[in-house]
């Protein structure tokens, strides 16, 4: 008898308490092992519409609902005894009628009696909004997977009446539909060429096979990492295409770029028994996300996961480094930078301190470059101020001397680390990794990617990057091709956003231009991105003083507990570390610990993420508070204090908007954006803002 999970089940099984949870894993495993056990205690849930459902005795009061037939033997959902019934009494579970797939169906009659509004005719003499699918045919809406009785309700639906009806029906009916509203193209899938409805594409998403012990022990371990890498239909064509050349994906946030990085790191490392693939990205905290979806995804094959290796560039940098030089490098801090520069510019007032270090770590040490004939020649795109050949003829004893005076105390900066690494691996015949594929790649800097160029042979499926324009915050724009990396022609755009609610994405969305071009010509946008459920609107507080932003938070954290959210789900954000304590307060005040992200869970309590607004990038929560977003806070007023020009104000404005973009798209479900009267001036970008 094959043996299944539900994402329904495990989404469940999240919500109950640990102790709960502990009971329920049991009964779990025990199932697993003899589904036909004498302990076991099977119940046909007769008001179920569905014959196949029976409950399961967990305790006194737990049940778990599992749908049994000759074949298979399915977890669907657990919860306390009435609410697990309930659950069971409003569904079935059939195999689509057009798609063959496997699908868990809530009853219409039964939705209708606790969201009648729903359904509800229009009252005469009311204006009536405009039907959404009234063009669609009964044999359109079967094509992607709209159950037969929720034909009609789909055809009626409005637009205000869609979102709430959207999340009865099944994925991937939700999704199609969503897409069609936004684009006006009705996308129907490719046959299965399956009879089983379990091997459905679609139906893969929802339901997982269960081979032994230890994967089921894997999959409820974490159940909230488990569905997080589970993969789209859509997403698939990515991942086992075979690309000639560099390839890439894009998308805004949400759109799970992330997931397809772990996937096609995955699946190269199981098409090929030779294989060394490296999966990186910019920060350890993000590489640690990483390991533990790959982990999930290969719980049970240890062959796989031992030719996966997952780092942070730099992180990797440094290992290679030890083994090339037998040491590790001594790289200079930002600080050590600064002042070797205000040094070696000592007696000149003619450039800014901050004007010198930009141009030195964007230009001269990212770039490598050589001698004052080659920084003649080197180009700076991205910069905002123009040189002329004077200029840069006065700047280059400059850095020559503050290059100078790092080597006489022996410190490295990671762009050489870097361009070192890269020279030595391009005259190797034995590089350290086949594939390469590589995470938030819009914050590759130069060196960087000249580095993982050179860590891997020439050859098909090579490279592989996923990253978002919109959500740069750490390089200046540069040109790949210029650094031999061509993605023109294997480039894909993600446009279904799976992580982030419709209300959370279309806020943040107004951050951010329509598209975003980079130095190559590619243009990635965010037209016609939509998100696949709905959620409550973010909300966004003008407060009198800090207290009453610290009571309004802990009114926010209390509801998102309320709603089976755990402390390891949420997160809260401020823009620099000047505004951590701000957040480590009201975490305090909720009896949680506040722990940065990268650190282990605290061991005095509960533990909730705090951090900066830039360690957020590729991390996701269920729950997100974004706080002191106040006036001189963001933009950040330092930044501005040193501007030279109108251009490279811009340049501030932009990377500050991304990043509040990038904290505000780490929500799943809620969202809560805070400042202190005066406000950022980004907030009332974000959508109507409440005073407080």
């Amino acid at each position: 008898m094959d043996f299944r999970i539900a994402d329904t089940f495990t989404a469940a099984l999240a919500r109950l308490p640990a102790q709960e949870q502990k009971a329920v894993k049991t009964s779990a495993f025990d199932m697993q092992l003899d589904p036909a056990g004498p302990g076991l205690q099977f119940h046909r849930i007769e008001a179920a519409r569905d014959p196949n459902f029976w409950s399961v005795r967990v305790n006194r009061d737990i049940r778990i609902i599992v749908h049994r037939t000759a074949s298979s033997l399915l977890l669907a959902y657990v919860d306390h005894h009435d609410k697990a019934y309930a659950w069971a009494e409003r569904r079935r579970i059939e195999a689509h009628p057009r798609t063959g797939a496997l699908q868990i169906i809530e009853a219409r009659e039964r939705v209708e009696e606790i969201a009648p509004d729903l359904f509800a005719a229009p009252r005469y003499g009311s204006v009536q909004e405009p039907q959404l699918f009234d063009a669609l045919s009964r044999d359109d809406l079967l094509s992607i997977g709209v159950p037969e009785d929720w034909i009609e309700p789909v055809r009626l639906a409005t637009e205000e009446r869609f979102f709430g009806l959207a999340a009865y029906l099944p994925a991937e009916a939700a999704e199609a539909l969503l897409e069609y509203a936004a684009t006006g193209r009705l996308i129907k899938p490719e046959p299965a060429n399956t009879p089983d409805p379990f091997a459905h594409p679609d139906a893969q998403r929802r339901f997982r096979a269960i081979e032994d012990v230890e994967a089921l022990r894997a999959a409820l371990d974490a159940p909230w990492e488990r569905w997080s890498v589970f993969l789209h239909p859509s997403q698939a064509g990515v991942i086992e295409r075979t690309y000639s050349g560099p390839a890439r994906v894009a998308g805004s946030a949400g759109t799970g770029k992330t997931v397809v990085a772990v996937h096609r790191a995955v699946r190269l490392a199981r098409a090929d028994p030779q294989a060394q693939v490296l999966l990186t990205t910019f920060s350890k905290p993000l590489a640690d996300a990483l390991q533990r979806k790959v982990d999930t995804l290969l719980a049970a094959e240890s062959g796989a996961q031992g030719r996966i290796t997952v780092a942070p560039w730099d992180g990797l940098a440094d290992e290679l480094h030890q083994l090339v030089h037998a040491r590790r490098p001594r790289v200079a801090t930002l600080a050590q930078i600064q002042a070797a520069l205000v040094e070696a510019a000592s007696g000149t007032t003619a450039w800014s301190e901050r004007f010198l270090v930009s141009e030195f770590r964007h230009v001269v040490d990212a770039w490598q470059v050589a001698d004052e004939t080659a920084y003649a020649d080197t180009p700076r795109p991205g910069r905002r101020s123009r040189l002329g050949a004077k200029q840069r003829a006065a700047l280059w004893p400059i850095f020559t001397a503050a290059r100078s005076r790092l080597a006489a105390q022996g410190l490295a900066t990671w762009a050489g680390v870097f361009s070192g690494l890269a020279e030595h691996y391009a005259a190797s015949s034995s590089p350290p990794f086949s594939h390469i594929v590589v995470d938030e790649a819009q914050d590759l800097g130069v060196p960087e990617l000249r580095f993982l160029r050179a860590i891997a042979p020439e050859g098909e499926d090579r490279l592989f990057f996923a990253g978002d324009l919109g959500q740069r915050i750490f390089q200046p724009p540069f040109s790949w091709k210029a650094l031999g990396v061509d993605v023109r022609g294997r480039s894909t755009t993600l446009k279904v956003n799976y992580r982030t609610s419709h209300q959370i994405r279309e806020a943040a969305d107004r951050l951010l231009p329509g598209a975003v071009q980079d130095m190559d010509g590619r243009e990635e946008t965010r037209r016609g991105t939509v998100s696949v459920f709905n959620g409550p609107h973010p909300e966004v507080l003008k407060l009198d003083d800090e207290t009453a932003e610290r009571e309004a938070i802990l009114g926010f954290l209390s509801a998102a507990r309320a709603e089976g959210i755990a402390p390891a789900e949420i997160g809260l954000f401020v823009r620099s570390r000047a505004q951590l304590d701000r957040a480590r307060t009201v975490a305090q005040a909720a009896g949680l610990v506040p722990v940065e992200p990268g650190d282990a869970p605290s061991t005095a309590g509960e533990s909730v993420i705090v951090g900066t607004m830039h360690m957020a990038k590729g991390l996701e929560f269920k729950a997100v508070a974004v706080l002191a977003c106040d006036d001189g806070v963001l933009p950040l007023q330092d930044r501005i204090d040193t501007v030279g020009d109108e251009a490279e104000l811009e340049e501030v404005y932009e990377t500050e908007r991304h990043l509040l973009y990038v904290a505000s798209t780490r929500a799943r479900d809620r969202l809560l954006i805070t400042g202190v009267r005066p406000v950022s001036e980004f907030l009332d970008d974000l959508g109507k803002a409440e005073s407080g």
